[in-house]
This record gives structure tokens, C-alpha cells and sequence, in this order.
């Protein structure tokens, strides 16, 4: 038999390049509580001017409220709230310190945007103020007024990283949440614990806008950690038992179904929007 000749050169290039190759791949985004980042973009039609869920809400819900958005990711549906509908204060939560820190640059960026676009509408030849806006100067810079509708939402909305089901006690006129990824991270009691908490913390007339994710969408992140994996063998409470609950154990007066199904979402978002009245 003929003994090969071994090249530990040849055998080094082949493991670097198979390093260089895994390297190369994407590795797929785990998030345990359903924090990805750019989730928005990942879930929402690019082609639309905005998230579909806005359409079904009303302004008079939010206009002059206090308002709290439970898991508010990168921030872009408070930002939204904030701008189209006028309320008081809204606060966005998430658990992940990362996508507080991109709801404060998304802040940012939409209102220099706003201020941009104002700006341009300003007649360069008036030395005037426009929307408290000062025309750029020689240098181009942008003077951002304290009386600028767009810097307003620094005073409207702010972010913090915080986890609702284990402390939160600030009460509101109107709280926003989705439900899957408390359940299958807090289990049956942490669902209940959202829903009554949200019950007892709002005030009389407020209004709870739930997303609950359908059952298929638990069966789909059921591995992705193994709190989740544990907690979705146990649970008992299914989402087509959820309106049951929040009417008849939970206490609210009152249950609309927004949407059922909303145009321009990508394949697997389509979702019930319900709105809980106290």
C-alpha cells in the first residue's frame, strides 16, 4: 500500500477557508422575548408609508392621554402615536436596554427629519421664523426652535427599559401590549398578571389595545430558549380563551375586535388588534 504524503499547509488553508466560510454566514437572531432589532422593517411591508395597525385606531383614544406601549422594540409605533394622534405623554417599555437605545435614535431621526422638511418650505428671502424653525445660515446649520411642533416630541415621548409583568405600578389612560412573548417567557401567570395589572393600573374609561399572536405562532418560538420551551408545555390558557378572560374574570365592560386581518403585512403578522375598555 502507498503511504500519501501529508500537507499541513494544504490542511491549514482548508480549515481557514472553512473558518472564513462560517464566518461569512449570517447567524440567525435569537430573541427570547421577541426583541429583534429592526422588527418593524422585518414584519411590515416596505412599500407603506405606515405601520397598517394605526389605520384601525382612533385619535380620540390617545389625543391628550397618557399613554404606555409594553415591549415598544425600536420604538416606531409610540413614535407614530405620538405624532399622528396627539397625546399627552407616551412612554414606550422593552426589556432589551439595545432597542431602548434604538427607540432614542429613531427619536432623534425623525425629528431632525421633520425639521428638515419644514425648512425647506421656508422662504430663504425672510429673515422670519416659520414653525419655529430659523432658515439655515451661511454654514448651513438649522436652528431647532423650543416652539417647533417636531421638537415637541421630545417632550411627548420617551423610552425605558423595563419589564412590566415584574414592577410596573405607573397607572395610564391607555396601554398598548402584545402577549405571546410574555406568555411563553412568564408562563399562564404571567399572562394573568399582565392582564390584571393592566386592568387595575388603568383609569376608568381606558382602553387596552391587545395584539394576541395566534397559537401556530407559539408552536413556532416554542425553541427559542428553554424558559420558553418549559413554559409552552405547561400552558393551559390558549389566545381563543383570552377574550373570556379579560370580560368575565379579568373585569372589562367592553371588547372590539379592530382587525382580524390587515392589509400590507408580510405573511405571518396578519393578527387580531382587540380594544378593552375599563
Amino acid at each position: 500500500m502507498e503511504d500519501k504524503e501529508e500537507n499541513p499547509q494544504n490542511d491549514s488553508v482548508q480549515a481557514n477557508g472553512q473558518q472564513s466560510s462560517k464566518k461569512r454566514k449570517k447567524q440567525k437572531e435569537v430573541a427570547i422575548f421577541g426583541n429583534y432589532r429592526n422588527y418593524y422593517s422585518y414584519r411590515i411591508d416596505q412599500g407603506l408609508e405606515e405601520d397598517p395597525r394605526i389605520k384601525v385606531m382612533k385619535k380620540e383614544w390617545f389625543e391628550g392621554k397618557n399613554c404606555l406601549d409594553i415591549g415598544c422594540n425600536s420604538g416606531l409605533i409610540t413614535i407614530t402615536i405620538a405624532k399622528k394622534f396627539g397625546c399627552e405623554k407616551i412612554l414606550g417599555i422593552d426589556i432589551d436596554s439595545a432597542r431602548i437605545e434604538d427607540a432614542y435614535w429613531n427619536l432623534r431621526r425623525i425629528v431632525k427629519s421633520s425639521e428638515s422638511k419644514k425648512n425647506q418650505k421656508v422662504d430663504k428671502s425672510k429673515d422670519v421664523r416659520t414653525n419655529g424653525i430659523t432658515p439655515p445660515d451661511k454654514t448651513g446649520r438649522v436652528e431647532i426652535s423650543a416652539d417647533s411642533p417636531a421638537s415637541h416630541l421630545f417632550d411627548q415621548v420617551s423610552f425605558q427599559k423595563d419589564n412590566f409583568v415584574l414592577g410596573w405600578t405607573i397607572p395610564g389612560d391607555k396601554v398598548l401590549s402584545v402577549s405571546k412573548w410574555i406568555h411563553l417567557n412568564w408562563g399562564d401567570e404571567g399572562l394573568i398578571t399582565l392582564f390584571s395589572k393592566v386592568w387595575r393600573l388603568l383609569k376608568p374609561g381606558g382602553i387596552f389595545i391587545l395584539e394576541p399572536q395566534p397559537w401556530k405562532s407559539y408552536v413556532s418560538n416554542r425553541q427559542v430558549s428553554e424558559v420558553a420551551s418549559t413554559n409552552y408545555k405547561n400552558l393551559k390558557i390558549f389566545p381563543d380563551q383570552f377574550q373570556e378572560i379579560l370580560l368575565d374574570k379579568i373585569g372589562f365592560r367592553k371588547i372590539e375586535n379592530l382587525s382580524s386581518s390587515l392589509s400590507g403585512s408580510k405573511t405571518g403578522f396578519n393578527r387580531p388588534i382587540l380594544a378593552l375598555w375599563k
